[in-house]
């Protein structure tokens, strides 16, 4: 880990920010992908139910499929702070 070896990196007011600025997008990130997974489920439901089903295969409203993380999002990026 970076602050392991840069000591003074801990004591950064500036690194801390960042890093809490980090914390708080994964989780703004995490909440928005949970909303919209949520709305799509009520959506598919609501449009296999009678009456519902009929109307939107007339009009063509389709199953949309949940939001899935692309492969190796999940991974950290690295950072230099070296420069």
């Amino acid at each position: 880990m970076i602050v392991e070896r840069y000591p003074d990196l801990k004591s950064n007011q500036n690194f801390r920010d960042l890093t809490v600025q980090l914390e708080g997008t994964e989780n703004r990130i995490a909440v928005a992908r949970q909303d919209y997974n949520t709305a799509v489920t009520k959506y598919n439901t609501k449009r296999r139910k009678f009456p519902t089903n009929m109307i939107s295969s007339i009009l063509g409203f389709d199953e949309k499929p949940l939001y899935k993380a692309s492969e190796g999002s999940q991974d950290v990026p690295s950072v230099d702070f070296t420069k």
